[in-house]
Formats: structure tokens, C-alpha cells, sequence
């Protein structure tokens, strides 16, 4: 299912949470999407999967008005005080509700194989906020493209738990092979690490989205 959003602005009590901004993204795509602190990552994420309502432009599904359907399609994972989870939690508990929210088994021993299946069984234990920043990335990936529906992933500063930006550009490729939308925001400083075109928060003409159609396609190699 394809994303639309087309100069979509959020207006706060105090000014602009985000200034109008246009991106598009289809299943297996990539939109790597950039902004300083402040600008609107989060407002974006959560105007593009419906879920706060934008004072100028449109988010689309399929070129079509459908809140509900963004809502059913589009996972934000890890955005702070929006779908982050609970520092103090520990990674087991978080898995199990992820599990639940995906309407799979999510006891003990599911929570236990879950882990071992992707190489993170020895942080089952540890409060999430000492599990290694790219480790959290890519599980809570992992996990959010388990709900059922979910066809897009919006992404949101996986640069602010310290990670260099290829691991967490890794996971996105990565997610975006296997045909999954996928947008990730974050800072203009992890952008200008990595050399692949970038959109831009407060902008409407936007480079195209990185492209994984072909099952030949390349991964796009960051800068080291």
C-alpha cells in the first residue's frame, strides 16, 4: 500500500510542530527523511499513519482520504513518548506486549524462542535501556512488522540512542527487501553520514524514495 503525503503541516499552541512536508512511499521503498531537533519528526510520523490531524495538505493511502486505513497499515516504531517503550521495562517484558499487539503467542517460552530466533536471547533480562542501541533497533523493528495489516514502517530518531547510522540504515534495507514501505527520520547530522539521497522535513520537492523492487537490487553502501 502506498503513502502520500502531500505538504502536510501541524500546527501547535505555540507555533508549527512541523512545517508542511511532502514524501511518498510505496512497499519496498526507502525514505531516508532529515530534520534538526524540533523540527517535527515525531508530528510527521504520526500525520502520515493518521493518527494526528494535520492543519494543511493530505496523507493518502492508495491516493485515496483513509485515516483508518493509515492507521491499520502504517507501525511508528519507537518514537519518544508516542510508541517508545518504558525505559525501566526489561526487553522480555517488551517483547511479550509487542508479541500480544501482533496477535502472537506472547508467553514465556515464546518470549524466550522470539530472542533466541534473533540473536538477542542473552538480553532477555536487561532494563531496555542497557540492551545496545542498534540490538533495540532492530528488534523493534522486527517486531512492529509482525502486526497484522502493517505494510509500512515509520521509523522515528533511531540516532538518538547513540547507534552510528549504519546499523540502524542496515535494519531499513534490510525491512524494505522484504517489501515492507519503510521511513526513517532522524537528524541532518546522521544524514550527511550516510550517501544515499535525503528528504527533507519542511520540504515538498523531495529526491525519489531508494528503490528495493528487484530482488537483484543492491543495498545502498553507507559511507564508513
Amino acid at each position: 500500500m502506498g503513502i502520500q503525503v502531500h505538504e502536510v503541516g501541524v500546527h501547535g499552541p505555540h507555533g508549527p510542530l512541523l512545517e508542511p512536508t511532502s514524501l511518498a512511499v510505496n512497499p519496498a521503498e526507502l525514505v531516508l527523511i532529515a530534520g534538526e531537533p524540533g523540527r517535527g519528526h515525531t508530528a510527521l510520523a504520526l500525520a502520515m499513519s493518521g493518527r494526528l490531524r494535520n492543519h494543511t495538505g493530505v496523507a493518502l493511502l492508495d491516493g485515496a482520504r483513509d485515516d483508518a486505513g493509515l492507521r491499520r497499515h502504517v507501525a511508528i516504531v519507537d518514537a519518544p513518548d508516542v510508541s517508545a517503550p518504558e525505559e525501566a521495562l526489561t526487553l522480555g517484558v517488551v517483547v511479550g506486549e509487542e508479541l500480544a499487539m501482533a496477535k502472537a503467542p506472547a508467553g514465556k517460552a515464546a518470549v524466550t524462542a522470539w530472542l533466541a530466533e534473533h540473536d538477542a536471547d542473552q538480553y532477555r533480562s536487561a532494563r531496555l535501556e542497557a540492551v545496545p542501541a542498534e540490538v533495540r533497533t532492530r528488534l523493534l523493528v522486527e517486531l512492529a512488522g509482525q502486526r497484522p495489516g502493517v505494510t509500512t514502517l515509520a521509523i522515528v530518531l533511531p540516532d538518538r540512542h547513540g547507534a552510528g547510522p549504519q546499523a540502524w540504515w542496515s535494519v531499513a534495507c534490510r525491512k524494505a527487501t522484504e517489501r515492507f514501505g519503510v521511513v526513517v527520520l532522524c537528524s541532518e547530522s546522521s544524514a550527511r553520514l550516510l550517501d544515499v539521497p535525503a528528504a527533507r522535513i519542511g520540504h515538498h520537492d523531495q529526491p525519489p524514495s531508494l528503490s528495493f523492487a528487484s530482488p537483484l537490487a543492491a543495498q545502498p553502501d553507507p559511507k564508513e
